[in-house]
């Protein structure tokens, strides 16, 4: 049977606990309006590249033409987490991913492979993707830009040495609350459609920009910049989902350990009733066995 002190520690430990997983939680919901704020101040910056690329495609011939060739290499980013106590998180994105690169027909063997958190790695690897580098996943906003920059350079050494042209971004995308899905973001090759949706687009004033230096040189600077915009985006996405998912994790932990401690202060009082109960029957019995032994005196 649980003794009262027993019952004490285990409800003192659960205390601490729902101390912990309360903090979590705040520290979660404090986390996801952090990279949601990021992912909105992109909007403006996406739009100021979109306008530029806009200029630069009106002083063009015609919208840049890009050869179809036979897709034989294929390189991916997949977005996910270093931490623990995130849920299915790194499951679901790693099944859409693989998901999503099996319907190109590229063999395995034939994907360069960033992943971006370790437990992503493992799981990939277990899948039976090969990954070409682990990145670990930044701490705060401050850290991405510099993430972003390397991967830059990164891809457009697989451009020119490894003749990789089709590169994917897979990640999951923040919805609201503690939710997020998972989404899959073509960067390159550019989609021709939207370059020319871009050229068509009506410009807001009478006045066009001009601009002195080489086109092609410009153009490519512009489609950097849109690289720059699509990484970050997906960046502060999967870390708002990481927290996102870590938020719901600690919900339900603190509903269940709540629940715990329900039960642990039910069965405490129920302990030290029959506690109590015991002691006052051990008083009236020996208080009668006074009585009776006074009756034998006399």
């Amino acid at each position: 049977m649980l003794t009262t002190e027993f019952l004490k520690r285990r409800i003192q430990s659960a205390q601490d606990l729902l101390g912990v997983v309360k903090t979590m939680k705040a520290l979660a919901a404090v986390s996801i309006r952090q990279y949601q704020r990021a992912v909105e101040s992109l909007g403006e910056y996406n739009r100021t590249v979109e306008m530029g690329l806009q200029i630069v495609l009106r002083q063009s011939a015609e919208t840049m033409a890009q050869t179809r060739s036979k897709t034989t290499r294929l390189g991916a980013i997949v977005f996910g987490t270093d931490q623990g106590l995130c849920g299915q998180m790194n499951n679901i994105i790693v099944s859409h991913a693989m998901e999503e690169m099996n319907k190109t027909g590229i063999r395995k063997e034939n994907r360069i492979i960033i992943a971006v958190g370790i437990r992503t790695a493992d799981l990939l690897e277990d899948s039976g993707q090969p990954v070409f580098e682990i990145l670990t996943t930044p701490g705060s906003t401050a850290g991405i830009t510099p993430m972003v920059q390397d991967i830059t350079m990164l891809l457009e050494d697989w451009r020119f040495k490894r003749q990789v042209e089709h590169m994917h971004l897979f990640y999951n995308e923040y919805i609201s609350g503690a939710t997020y899905r998972p989404k899959t973001l073509r960067i390159l090759p550019v989609e021709e459609a939207w370059l020319k949706d871009l050229k068509q687009r009506k410009w807001e004033s009478r006045t066009l920009p001009l601009f002195t230096m080489d086109w092609e040189n410009l153009f490519r600077a512009m489609i950097r910049e849109y690289l720059f915009v699509s990484i970050y985006r997906a960046f502060a996405n999967s870390l708002a989902s990481e927290n996102a998912s870590r938020l719901a994790a600690m919900q339900s932990a603190e509903k269940n350990i709540e629940e715990r401690l329900e039960e642990l202060f039910m069965q405490f009082h129920r302990q030290r009733q029959m506690v109590i109960t015991e002691e006052i029957l051990d008083i009236v019995s020996g208080f009668e066995a006074l009585g009776g032994a006074k009756e034998a005196i006399q």
